[in-house]
Formats: C-alpha cells, sequence, structure tokens
C-alpha cells in the first residue's frame, strides 16, 4: 500500500497515540519509524528511567529498614542487573505498542522519511536501512520527529559515550561512575543526579541558572534544594560550565561562577542542558516550514503553515513532555477528521520529576500569576502535617496552590514530595474542569491518604485550614 488517509512520521507517545486514534476514526494509516516503536520516551527516556529510580527508592527503602521495625544486612546492588531490569521494562513496552499497530491495522514502515512537494500534502519518501526509497501519499502528514539532547560543543558539553554521557550512557553507564558531575538542573538532570546518589555515588549539580528545576514555583525550588542537599548532592548554581574535557582518568570541567572561575573532577559526566527539536533532513526547508527557534511552528489544530502537514509533540516546541505529545497527537487528528476538539491549554499541562523527593506542579507559578497582574491567594500545607505520610515515613514535602483572590480560579498548584506525581492530577482535573477554590473546598477527600494535604492548601489559601 502507497496512499493512506494519513502518515505519521515518528512512532513516539505523540506519534503513534495519533495513529490509533486516526484509525479508530476509520483512516487508512501508515507511521514511519527509523528506530524503535515507542520512540525515545519508552525506549530510552520516561519509561526506563521510570525503572531505574524504582530501583532507587527500594534500595533507599532497604537501607532505612530499621525505622520500619525491620532487618535488612548486608545491603548492595548489581549494576548490571538494575540496568537489565530496566531495559526488559522498556522492551516490554515497546513490544505493546507494535502489538497496538497490528491491532488498529497501522501499516509500520521501517525508514527514514523526507517530505517533498506534492498535492493536498507533501509525499513521503522513506530510505530502508538497504538504502531503497519508496513513496507514499497521503491526504494529510503528521511529523512527530521528536527531539534529541541539547549539546554544546563549543563548552566541551557534547556526550563522547564513554567518559561524558547523554541520557543514553547514563541509562546504560558502560562503567559504574565514582562521582559524577551532572550539567543542567532540569527534570532530566535531577533524575539521574537522584539516581546515582541513592546508589552511593557522588554526585555534583552544576547549573547555570541562580537555582535548580528553574520551570517551578520558586519555594518549591529551594525545598527540593535542601532535600537533594540532604541526600548527599552538591549543587552548584549560578554556574556556568566553560569547559569540560576528557581525561585520562576521568573528567575535568572549568566553572565560573561569581566572576572566579574553578575547576571541578569527576570519573564521569553528564549533558542534561536541554533538547533540540529533529527537524533535519526532513525536507522542511523546500517546503517553506516557518520554524521558530528550532521549533516547528503550529496552531491550535496542530496545523503548520503548509497545506496537510501537522506537527505534534517535541518537535513543535515546550513543554517537552510525552503527555503534551499524545494529546497534541488526538487534538489533530480528530480536527482532521472534522471534529472540533479543544486547543491544548499549556498553562493545563501537569510536570513531574521523578527524583526523590518528588516535584509536580500544573498551571501558574506564584511569580507568574502575580506577574498577569491579577491578586492572588496562596495555599500552603506540609507533608508533616499529614498522617499518612507520617505513617509512610515521608513526612518532608509542601503542596502550594495559587488562586485568584477575585474569582477562586485555581491558577497554579505545586508539590514537592513522595507521589506528588500521582497527586497532581487532581488539581489538573481541577483546572480543566474550571473548579473553584469553594468547589474543591467542599469535596471530601478519603483519610488517610496523601491526598488530605491537597484539600488543605486549598483551605489555607483562604484561612480555613484545619491541621496547621
Amino acid at each position: 500500500m502507497s496512499q493512506f488517509d494519513l502518515i505519521v512520521i515518528g512512532a513516539g507517545p505523540g506519534g503513534y497515540v495519533a495513529a490509533i486514534r486516526a484509525a479508530q476514526l476509520g483512516m487508512k494509516v501508515a507511521i514511519v519509524e527509523r528506530d524503535q516503536l515507542g520512540g525515545v520516551c519508552l525506549n530510552w527516556g520516561c519509561i526506563p528511567t521510570k525503572a531505574l529510580l524504582r530501583t532507587a527508592e527500594v534500595y533507599r527503602n532497604m537501607q532505612h529498614a530499621k525505622d520500619f521495625g525491620l532487618s535488612a544486612d548486608n545491603i548492595r546492588f548489581d549494576p548490571k542487573a538494575v540496568v537489565d531490569r530496566s531495559r526488559k521494562v522498556a522492551g516490554r513496552l515497546s513490544g505493546g505498542v507494535a502489538f497496538l499497530m497490528k491491532k488498529n491495522k497501522i501499516q509500520v514502515i521501517a525508514g527514514t522519511a523526507r517530505l517533498e512537494k506534492g498535492g493536498a500534502a507533501p509525499k513521503c519518501v522513506v530510505k530502508d536501512k538497504d538504502g531503497k526509497e519508496a513513496t507514499y501519499d497521503a491526504k494529510h502528514v503528521v511529523l512527530a520527529t521528536g527531539a534529541r539532547a541539547r549539546t554544546i560543543p563549543q563548552a566541551g558539553l557534547a556526550p563522547d559515550g564513554k567518559r561524558i554521557w547523554s541520557y543514553r550512557e547514563a541509562m546504560t553507564p558502560p562503567e559504574w561512575p565514582q562521582s559524577l558531575l551532572v550539567f543542567g538542573s532540569g527534570a532530566i538532570g535531577i533524575e539521574f543526579a537522584s539516581f546515582y546518589a541513592a546508589l552511593g555515588v557522588k554526585v555534583t549539580v552544576v547549573e547555570m541558572l541562580d537555582r535548580i528545576l528553574p520551570v517551578e514555583d520558586e519555594e518549591i525550588s529551594a525545598f527540593a534544594r535542601k532535600r537533594f542537599e540532604k541526600e548527599g548532592i552538591t549543587i552548584r548554581t549560578s554556574c556556568a560550565a566553560s569547559s569540560l574535557k576528557a581525561t585520562a582518568s576521568g573528567v575535568e570541567a572549568v566553572v565560573e561562577s561569581g566572576g572566579k572561575k574553578e575547576t571541578l573532577t569527576a570519573s564521569h559526566a553528564i549533558v542534561a542542558v536541554g533538547i533540540s527539536a529533529n527537524t533535519e533532513n526532513l525536507g522542511l526547508e523546500a517546503l517553506g516550514v516557518k520554524l521558530e527557534k528550532g521549533n516547528v511552528v503550529t496552531d491550535g489544530a496542530c496545523r503548520t503553515n503548509v497545506g496537510g502537514l501537522y506537527a505534534i509533540g517535541d518537535v513543535a516546541g515546550a513543554p517537552w513532555l510525552a503527555h503534551k505529545a499524545s494529546h497534541e497527537g488526538v487534538i489533530c487528528v480528530e480536527a482532521i477528521s472534522g471534529k472540533h476538539p479543544h486547543a491544548m491549554v499549556k498553562e493545563r499541562i501537569p510536570g513531574c520529576t521523578y527524583s526523590h523527593p518528588q516535584v509536580a506542579s500544573v498551571g501558574l507559578t506564584e511569580a507568574k500569576a502575580k506577574a498577569t497582574g491579577r491578586e492572588v491567594r496562596v495555599g500552603r500545607f506540609p507533608f508533616a502535617g499529614n498522617g499518612k505520610a507520617i505513617a509512610l515515613g515521608e513526612d518532608q514535602g509542601m503542596v502550594k496552590t495559587v488562586f485568584d483572590a477575585r474569582t477562586g480560579e485555581l491558577l497554579g498548584a505545586h508539590m514537592v514530595g513522595a507521589e506528588v506525581t500521582e497527586l497532581i492530577q487532581g488539581y489538573a482535573i481541577a483546572m480543566q474542569a474550571e473548579a473553584t477554590e469553594e468547589t474543591l473546598a467542599s469535596t471530601i477527600f478519603p483519610h488517610p491518604t496523601l491526598s488530605e494535604m491537597m484539600h488543605e492548601a486549598v483551605l489555607d489559601a483562604y484561612g480555613r485550614a484545619l491541621h496547621t
């Protein structure tokens, strides 16, 4: 088959979801993938890193067995077995995507795609592993090519696969590090820092900005920093790297802070300074596709400026999150099919960092809410005041809410502590449903649960907290 209603380029969480939804809507669909079904997220990102972090969590808990009346002696870990488990988890889910493609009668085309001018939509030319090319036509083409780790070669912030790692080497380390420099304190950098620190590696995080997790609320960021430092992680903020190089025994970085330069050393380094969209070699320039800061420009229905061509996920810009990509895939395909989906409201996209402690948020930070000119009401509730958190041995954390003082609209919610990546969806639903503080305050939360802190943080914003 060479003619389709829809061709999706890229089988990550945006691409394969778009393909499935299109098939559900009766379209004849093909998906082109040059590597593995599931994309970076499933194979080299979201899923395998969570498997690694789960290992770190169990290992950390075993070390505190005595606190729970248990005995766990001679605790140790096998680096190879830790990595193998992570790869098996990723492999299982990749196989699951292949099953879903077959179940939904989606044709999978293995190869590298480029686009050429066509009729109603660009033609898709796919080169297979043997160099053979085939041309496919479709009424609509969706770009879901994702992104890759950003590098800064002029500063040496470019992986060499041996001593200086990208996320791939960090997930499957060629050798176990004794010490580690992590450049970048976004979710990726902090998650790897947390994982390796839990397993005994001496970790230093280097961040150019004045605080870690810079997209998070400032108060949450400061709280998280204290907890990470208590976990043994050294954090250097307002610290720019001017060079990084591998040496015979490790890595050496020259950093500048407060006008002073110094040299940091470690056995290995991880570069986690952002990502860059995969837009190269796709033929976008010849088609006249509009790009902005390296990302494909789209409208609320994921349309580009070129007829019949759409873009979703990381290639279409921030936030670079799998669930954003998947939701865009659904919006895009439903719009193509003639439905009228709501355009994505990026402020309602939850963000999660699966470190210890976890960090999660949705909506505006306190500072950004105030910058809009609104009067705000802010509520806070500590984990130390929650019975379930104390029973779990996880009494360090905080829930923070930001409301519009005039309308009662929930503008943002921010959390740090155990299982907040699971809790945040409650606030995301509230924002999507446009619930006010009155609705949230009158909602019954089960006891004893961590979710009770969400209720208390709402009540606190209005001077009604019960347990502080």
